[in-house]
């Protein structure tokens, strides 16, 4: 198992600090990313928590999945590697023809 945790359905103005108090009761936790908007630095809802081995993690899993945090109740389960995004790389553009040089 992996102990880095996706934590999702959190409210918008859900702290570090938050995570951690309410995270340290299942263990020992090693980092915390509340994920944020770019341009406002508002939370967008979700974060990241990597326990400190897969015990805790299991446990964090157990204690919190579907329990409510802030009037809402939390998703917490194992983070999955993030997939590639398709997009506009190399000989690609949009609408999938081909770009020919204009002469």
């Amino acid at each position: 198992m992996n102990n880095k945790l996706y934590v999702g359905n959190l409210p918008f103005q859900t702290e570090e600090s938050d995570l951690q108090a309410l995270f340290s009761q299942a263990g020992t936790v090693e980092s915390i990313n509340v994920v944020r908007d770019r341009e406002s630095g508002r939370a967008r809802g979700f974060a990241f928590v990597e326990m400190a081995n897969d015990t805790d993690a299991q446990t964090a899993i157990d204690r919190f999945n579907d329990q409510p945090f802030g009037g809402r109740n939390l998703t917490v389960n194992v983070a999955r590697p993030q997939t590639p995004r398709g997009g506009f790389g190399a000989g690609q553009n949009r609408g999938g023809r081909r770009s020919e040089p204009r002469w």
